[in-house]
């Protein structure tokens, strides 16, 4: 097995962590999972799968990756981040098995490819595959970004490479489930783009790129999205993905996945920036208050949010 050990966040998450944990197991028996008071049977799963579990009441993504990072028990060179909606392909894994223990001393991060699948459809074109994330380091040299949304391990000290195969993102709940979630998802959306114009808190963020690593390129189009016109962006969004990305040769359930993905929970984002200005004005001091009492988060310290 590769001297690895994995964090994976949960709640709620029965109906994908054994196929989770069961991908990752050709290749390391070393789990930890920090999970935010799950009421399903997702933490008896994983201990039974030999997981070790602690429980920690939820902040941010990036609070609580962080903290397991911190806490992780196993003594490692290699972590690596996954969720739990996520497997490796068994060619991943057997990849893993054969090079992880051969990477030079330099390497610092590895980069794998992300398929996502959406109404058990595997979406190809929009842009959406493949999509590079760096999900393994090594130990003390890599860190989640702390930003409400679309964080990604940041490294230091040493180069990254990319790995030949990949995880599959692939949810099994229903749709309803889906947009719920994107509407939670839009308030953080909301409160980073506001972050990129009021900096709220000053953070270490990857560096900005558009030649960069994926991660970079896609902080530096953030940058550009974020000081487009409200509502004019979302119809620019999904032309870019649905038309010049070849998203329509995703078929039907492709369509249902740009114009959800790429228009509508867009545009709900907008439609709270709205709000955001509408009632709390452009101030920063009053943005700042408005969140945290109609939502709880506290933007000019994240680590002290009370709820989701």
């Amino acid at each position: 097995m590769a001297d690895l050990s994995v964090i994976i966040l949960t709640h709620n998450e029965s109906r994908h962590i054994r196929r989770c944990l069961e991908s990752l197991r050709p290749v390391t028996d070393k789990f930890f999972i920090v999970d935010s008071f799950s009421t399903d049977d997702t933490v008896a799963i994983a201990e039974s799968m030999g997981a070790v579990v602690v429980q920690n009441p939820w902040v941010s993504y990036a609070f609580q990756f962080n903290f397991g990072i911190e806490n992780n028990p196993f003594s490692t060179t290699w972590l690596m981040r996954m969720d739990a909606d996520e497997y490796l392909t068994p060619e991943l894994a057997a990849e893993l098995n054969e090079k992880l223990g051969e990477v030079n001393s330099g390497t610092a991060g590895l980069y794998v490819k992300r398929r996502v699948l959406f109404m058990d459809k595997w979406i190809k074109y929009g842009g959406y595959y493949p999509i590079w994330l760096l999900r393994l380091w090594r130990r003390e040299q890599g860190r989640c970004e702390e930003l409400w949304m679309d964080e990604h391990i940041k490294v230091e000290g040493g180069i990254t490479q990319n790995m030949d195969h990949d995880i599959v993102d692939h949810n099994l709940n229903n749709l309803t489930w889906w947009t719920q979630k994107h509407n939670n998802y839009a308030i953080r959306e909301v409160i980073d783009l506001l972050n990129i114009k009021y900096n709220f808190e000053e953070k270490a963020t990857v560096t900005p790129a558009f030649f960069g690593t994926q991660e970079q390129r896609t902080r530096y189009l953030k940058i550009k999205y974020a000081g487009l016109p409200l509502f004019t962006r979302p119809f620019l969004y999904f032309t870019y993905r649905y038309v010049f990305k070849l998203g329509f040769l995703d078929g039907t359930k492709g369509l249902i996945w740009h114009v959800l993905q790429g228009f509508w929970y867009r545009f709900l984002v907008d439609a709270k920036v709205y709000e955001v200005y509408r009632v709390a004005g452009r101030d920063k001091a009053d943005i700042i208050n408005h969140f945290l009492v109609e939502y709880g988060k506290d933007l000019a310290a994240p680590n002290r949010s009370v709820k989701i």
